[in-house]
């Protein structure tokens, strides 16, 4: 079966979400923070903040894992061009729980 083509990206789902996952420890390690703070903004203007992210279930979908809150779901599956942007910070001490994890992934 052949790889499901999404507008504006090419390639495995893995090998992006790996790159995306080493840019974010990358960031983390040049900020000197043991987890960086990881937001995403998808097309409709919602916005999550990242525990982790997988290519899972693929096929032009990833898996984003929202940090705990009353009012966002456990896991939101979702095209991966419905992505707007990722937005790194280095987690500030009164978020540090909110630090991404990709171990977790």
């Amino acid at each position: 079966m052949p790889d499901l083509w999404v507008p504006g990206f090419a390639g495995p789902l893995d090998d992006l979400v790996s790159r995306i996952h080493r840019q974010i420890e990358e960031f983390a390690e040049d900020k000197g923070v043991e987890q960086a703070y990881v937001e995403v903004e998808l097309a409709d203007g919602v916005r999550y903040t990242l525990e982790s992210l997988s290519p899972e279930p693929g096929y032009g979908f990833v898996t984003i894992r929202p940090h705990a809150a009353d009012d966002v779901p456990t896991e939101v599956i979702v095209p991966i061009g419905s992505i707007k942007r990722i937005e790194l910070g280095a987690a500030a001490e009164e978020r540090t729980q909110l630090g991404f994890s990709v171990r977790g992934a």
